[in-house]
């Protein structure tokens, strides 16, 4: 009975089309990317900060490339959205 019960649920969500949900997950996916992205943006912002303070030119270094990095990562989708 509760097979059937599930089956019976499940229709509805299995006869959707198939390409919306791989466009749903590929959505996701992407946003997650971004957000991994802003995080190392940030990163590296607090990064060249601390080597301005201290006078560190390899932190500094390390900052920007993370810097620059984050923000390749972040716009990822816009980034491939231009090539193609």
């Amino acid at each position: 009975m509760v097979t059937l019960a599930i089956m019976s649920m499940a229709t509805p969500v299995l006869a959707d089309d198939p390409l919306a949900a791989i466009n749903n997950m590929s959505t996701f996916i992407f946003s997650a990317i971004k957000a991994i992205g802003l995080i190392l943006l940030g990163f590296g912002i607090v990064q060249i900060g601390l080597s301005l303070k201290s006078h560190d030119a390899q932190q500094r270094d390390n900052g920007f490339l993370t810097f620059f990095g984050g923000i390749i990562i972040a716009f990822a989708k816009d980034i491939l959205d231009l090539i193609i």
